[in-house]
């Protein structure tokens, strides 16, 4: 991934499109540019998550974009660059060992099912629709659709959102779609339930996903094309 020196300029200069607690309606998104405007708010929003921001927070920070837009910064932003990481990384790791609790809970239910088929590496394959004909090899490209959520259900990462499958080799993706889509067959959908360690691991991928967490996908294999 690439440094982020001046994250926290792009998130909050534009924070003031984001939804703050307790703040006004929203105005209407009407023009192209208008959506254009809310989608940065978006993208903001995303940004700010792993700074798990409480509302007094929020509003710290939304003083700091008035301060900064008015050119009246409280602070030399470069001398704080060091402390804005150490804040993400303490906020992400306090809340670790609640999650892998939650998620150990949740991932205990998911493999009383049935269906669902375990083996040592932790991941949980249950098949919800079964295809017809051959499965992928590790060496060959697939199309797929899919729908990533942490284990509370919250949606992280959406082809069906985006209106497009995807296509990859399955040697260049975690662990988890290396091994469980090669259980698919085409046409076949399947829910997988990746432990961390063949998914992110104790990095993550912030600020969608935090260290250590275990994710679900629904994932419906679509085509198969043969490895070189």
């Amino acid at each position: 991934m690439k440094k982020s020196a001046p994250l926290l300029a792009v998130v909050v200069a534009a924070a003031l499109g984001a939804c703050a607690p307790q703040a006004p309606a929203p105005k209407p998104v009407v023009s192209e540019e208008d959506k254009t405007l809310h989608a940065v708010g978006l993208v903001v929003a995303k940004n700010l998550e792993i700074f798990q921001l409480k509302p007094d927070e929020f509003e710290r920070v939304l003083d700091g974009v008035r301060a900064g837009h008015a050119g009246k910064g409280a602070v030399k932003l470069e001398e704080y660059q060091g402390k804005i990481g150490e804040l993400a990384r303490g906020r992400l790791a306090g809340n670790a060992t609640a999650r892998k609790e939650a998620d150990a809970k949740a991932v205990a239910a998911l493999a009383n099912d049935p269906k669902a088929q375990k083996d040592g590496s932790g991941l949980v394959y249950i098949p919800i629709t079964e295809g017809k004909g051959a499965s992928p090899k590790a060496t060959d490209k697939v199309k797929v659709h899919y729908a990533g959520t942490l284990v509370d259900g919250k949606e992280f990462d959406s082809s069906y959102k985006r209106g497009e499958p995807i296509t990859f080799s399955l040697n260049q993706v975690i662990p988890c779609w290396t091994q469980g889509l090669q259980t698919m067959k085409v046409g076949g959908k399947a829910k997988l339930v990746c432990s961390p360690q063949t998914a992110y691991g104790e990095r993550g991928a912030p600020p969608r996903i935090p260290p250590n967490a275990t994710l679900n996908f629904e994932v419906e294999l679509i085509d198969i094309q043969s490895g070189q």
